[in-house]
């Protein structure tokens, strides 16, 4: 089988889902003399692929940070990269990025055009917890991850403000639970 080829967000590429599915070389692989078509998977069965590789299932906290603006605002461009790119590295060496089968936390992370706050950036924030920080420079991004993340500690010196994401999940995912209980 063909090696898995990732992108930068880790979904895997067409063909390699295709080659996974169907237990055979990945289309576009040398050995085939033919011409190719692309296969024809559908999208609940690509998304379904994705939403396991990702791990979706397993987030414990998904991190926003303003960073490479078109219109910057509350920083730099090369700032808001440097804070960016200090961010994917240190979850990546903390393995707090990747989904595993003993439980740990889950970071996922996502580059914001804008977060609205224009000042004092690059923003930051993070759900489920709703913890806005401001100037997340590489500096402050460590002493978050590791006083929030890691120790569930607010890093009050550079909190803007609390707003925790009301209790919805826990009722949608019992109302599903009740749902498939009933129609099963």
């Amino acid at each position: 089988m063909q090696e898995d080829k990732t992108d930068s967000n880790g979904i895997s590429s067409l063909n390699s889902v295709y080659a996974k599915i169907n237990g055979s070389k990945a289309l576009g692989s040398e050995s085939q003399n033919y011409p190719l078509t692309q296969p024809k998977l559908s999208a609940p069965t690509i998304m379904a692929n994705n939403v396991q590789s990702l791990g979706l299932n397993q987030i414990k906290r998904h991190i926003f940070l303003c960073a490479d603006q078109t219109k910057p605002k509350c920083c730099s461009k090369q700032a808001s990269l440097e804070s960016w790119n200090y961010l994917k590295r240190r979850l990546k060496e903390l393995k707090l990025d990747k989904k595993n089968s003993y439980g740990s936390s889950l970071i996922f992370r996502t580059k914001a055009n804008c977060l609205r706050v224009c000042a004092d950036g690059p923003i930051m924030v993070i759900y489920p917890d709703g913890v806005w920080y401001r100037q997340a420079k590489p500096s402050v991004i460590e002493r978050i991850i590791q006083e929030h993340l890691i120790g569930n500690k607010v890093v009050e010196e550079y909190a803007i403000t609390i707003h925790p994401l009301p209790e919805t999940a826990h009722s949608v995912a019992k109302d599903l639970e009740k749902k498939n209980l009933s129609s099963g």
